[in-house]
C-alpha cells in the first residue's frame, strides 16, 4: 500500500519526532488508521461520481491535479521576467492548494472525533496534534507532487537546473504556508467564537478565503506595468503582503542577478514566512485543540427574531399562503444550510467582485470621468452569470432525507414549491449583490443607468426561469443529497451555455444603447416576457 510507503519515509525522522516531545510509535499507528479510513472518502474533486468503487479514491483523483498541473508549462517559454512569470505560477499554485486545502482538509483539520476516542488513552497531546498535521500534510504532498510533475521536468529541460531546484524548494515553502497558515486562521476564529456561531464563522472565513485567491490573483498581474513587450516592476512597501511575489524574488536573486535591496527582503519573506508560521502553528496547537472543544458544544441563545422587511417582502412577491409557506422554507434553507452556502456563497463572492475588477481594469486606460460618459457599466452582467450555478445547486442539501415532507404535505398546486423557491433565491441571493454594486456603478455612471439597471435585473429574472427549465427534473428543490453536486461534466455545459445566454443578453443590450429611448420599450418587452414565461413555466 502506498501509505505504508509514505509512512516508511516518516521512520527515517523518528529522532526529530523525539525531540519534539512526540511519542513517534503512536503518532504512525493514529496516522495509519486514519489513511486506511481515507480509502472510503471521495475527494471533492470527484464527487460526481455517485458509483460506490474499489480502493483508495483521493489516489485515483491525483490525475486530475496533473492536468491541472498543464497549467504552469507555458511559463517556461515566457522568456527571463522571472519576478513576472514565478508570481502568476505561484499565484496559480497558491489557489489550486488552498482551494484542495478548504474543500478536502478542513475537515480533517477541524475533526473532533479524536478527542473522543484518544483522549481517553494515555496518549499525550502533542503527537495527536502532530498526527493531524501530517494526516493533512501527507495528502498535500501528494496533491502538489501531482500537480507539479509535468511542470517540473518541462523547467529542468528548458530552463535549467537552478530554476528547476528553485522551483521545487518555492513549492514545498508554498505548502507549508498554505498549511500553516489555514490552520492559524482557524485557531484565531476558533479563540474568539463559541458554539453555532463559531461553526457560521468558520463557514464564511472558506468562503472569503476562496474569494481572497481569486481576488488575489488579480491584484498581482496589476503589480506590474507593460512596456513594449516588457513587465516592468516597481517596488512598493505592500507588496511584501503578498505572498505569490516573495516566491518569484529568489528566481530573480539567482538567476537574473538582481541584488537589489527589494529582492532581498522578499526572499526572505518567501524562506521566513512559511517557517515562522509552521513554528507558530507548533506552538499554538495545545490552545488550539483546546478550543476545537466548543465545535462540540450546542449554542442555546437562539432568540426570537423579529421578521419586518421579510414579511413586507413575502407579502409583495408571494400571492398565495402556500407559496408564503414554501417562500419562508427556502429563504430559511438557502441562510442557514452551512453545506449549501460553502457551495453557493464563494460564486456570490464571485458575482460582486468580477463586474468591479473588469470595470476598474478600464481605468488603466482613461480617466473616472471618462469611464461614467461610457457604456462600461454592462460590466454588471458578470453579476447574472452566477445565476445558473445557484439555480442548479437548489437540488442539493445535506439534510436531502428530509425529502418526505413534500410527499406527505397536502400541497395543493406543486409547481408553487418551485415557484417559491425562486422567489427566494432572487431576494435573498441575487437582490443583495446587484443592489450594492447599483450604488458602485450609480455613483460612476449618473442616474442615467437606473433604466438599464432595470433591464439587467429583469434579464436575471429571465436567465432564472431559463436555467430552472434546463436543470429542473420534476424534482423538488433540497431533495438530492450536496455530495453528488456536480463540479464538473454535463452540468458544467449547461452551466456554459447559460454564460453565454448571458453574454448575448448583454450584446443585445448594448445595441439597444445605441438607439435613442430604446431602452425603455426594450424593458417593457423583457417585463412582458418574463411574466408569459413565467406562466408558462409554472402553470
Amino acid at each position: 500500500m502506498s501509505e505504508i510507503r509514505i509512512l516508511k519515509m516518516l521512520d527515517t525522522f523518528q529522532p526529530v519526532f523525539r525531540k519534539l516531545n512526540i511519542d513517534y510509535s503512536v503518532m504512525r499507528r493514529i496516522l495509519e488508521l486514519k489513511l486506511t479510513m481515507d480509502q472510503r472518502r471521495i475527494p471533492t474533486i470527484l464527487s460526481q461520481n455517485t458509483k460506490k468503487k474499489e480502493g483508495n479514491q483521493f489516489l485515483k483523483s491525483l490525475w486530475i491535479y496533473a492536468l491541472y498541473g498543464l497549467i504552469l508549462t507555458p511559463f517556461a517559454f515566457l522568456g527571463d521576467n522571472y519576478l513576472f512569470q514565478v508570481s502568476i505560477m505561484t499565484g496559480i499554485a497558491m489557489f489550486i492548494l488552498s482551494t484542495s486545502m478548504i474543500s478536502d482538509f478542513s475537515s480533517v483539520l477541524l475533526d473532533v472525533r479524536d478527542k473522543i476516542i484518544l483522549n481517553t488513552k494515555p496518549v499525550n497531546g502533542r503527537t495527536i496534534n502532530a498526527a493531524k498535521f501530517f494526516h493533512v500534510a501527507i495528502y498535500l504532498t501528494l496533491i502538489t507532487g501531482a500537480f507539479i510533475a509535468i511542470p517540473a521536468i518541462v523547467f529542468l529541460f528548458t530552463k535549467g537546473f537552478i530554476y528547476f531546484l528553485l522551483f521545487l524548494i518555492d513549492i514545498f515553502l508554498i505548502d507549508l504556508l498554505v498549511l500553516a497558515f489555514t490552520a492559524l486562521i482557524y485557531m484565531f476564529v476558533l479563540r474568539f467564537f463559541d458554539g453555532e456561531k463559531l461553526k457560521d464563522i468558520i463557514n464564511y472565513v472558506q468562503i472569503l478565503l476562496a474569494i481572497a485567491v481569486v481576488v488575489g490573483y488579480q491584484i498581482i498581474i496589476r503589480l506590474f506595468d507593460v512596456a513594449g513587450l516588457e513587465y516592468v516592476y516597481n517596488f512598493s512597501w505592500w507588496h511584501v503582503l503578498i505572498p505569490p511575489v516573495w516566491f518569484g524574488a529568489p528566481f530573480e536573486l539567482a538567476l537574473n542577478q538582481d541584488y537589489s535591496s527589494e529582492m532581498i527582503i522578499l526572499s526572505l519573506f518567501a524562506v521566513l514566512g512559511p517557517i515562522i508560521s509552521v513554528f507558530l502553528y507548533y506552538f499554538l496547537m495545545p490552545s488550539f485543540e483546546r478550543n476545537l472543544q466548543k465545535l462540540m458544544e450546542e449554542s442555546s441563545t437562539k432568540g426570537k427574531k423579529r421578521r419586518t422587511l421579510n414579511d413586507l417582502i413575502e407579502r409583495l412577491v408571494c400571492f398565495s399562503r402556500e407559496e408564503k409557506i414554501f417562500y419562508r422554507f427556502a429563504s430559511i434553507m438557502i441562510s442557514r444550510e452551512r453545506d449549501f452556502k460553502l457551495k453557493v456563497y464563494p460564486s456570490l463572492g464571485m458575482a460582486l467582485v468580477f463586474p468591479v475588477i473588469f470595470l476598474f481594469n478600464n481605468l488603466s486606460f482613461q480617466t473616472l470621468d471618462e469611464l461614467g460618459q461610457g457604456n462600461s457599466f454592462l460590466t454588471i452582467y458578470f453579476s447574472n452569470i452566477i445565476i445558473g450555478t445557484v439555480v442548479y445547486m437548489l437540488q442539493f442539501s445535506a439534510k436531502y432525507k428530509g425529502a418526505w415532507i413534500f410527499q406527505t404535505t397536502p400541497i395543493q398546486k406543486h409547481t408553487i414549491v418551485y415557484s417559491a423557491t425562486l422567489k427566494a433565491v432572487f431576494v435573498k441571493l441575487y437582490l443583495p449583490v446587484i443592489f450594492v454594486l447599483s450604488i458602485l456603478y450609480i455613483w460612476i455612471f449618473s442616474f442615467r443607468i437606473i433604466p438599464d439597471l432595470a433591464v439587467v435585473v429583469i434579464t436575471a429574472l429571465l436567465q432564472m426561469l431559463i436555467s430552472y427549465k434546463i436543470f429542473n427534473n420534476g424534482k423538488y428543490p433540497f431533495t438530492d443529497p450536496i455530495e453528488t453536486a456536480q463540479q464538473g461534466g454535463g452540468a458544467s455545459g449547461k452551466i456554459f451555455v447559460l454564460m453565454i445566454i448571458v453574454g448575448m443578453f448583454a450584446i443585445l443590450h448594448l445595441i439597444i444603447s445605441s438607439i435613442p429611448f430604446a431602452i425603455y420599450g426594450y424593458l417593457a418587452v423583457l417585463i412582458v416576457l418574463t411574466i408569459i414565461f413565467w406562466k408558462m413555466v409554472f402553470k
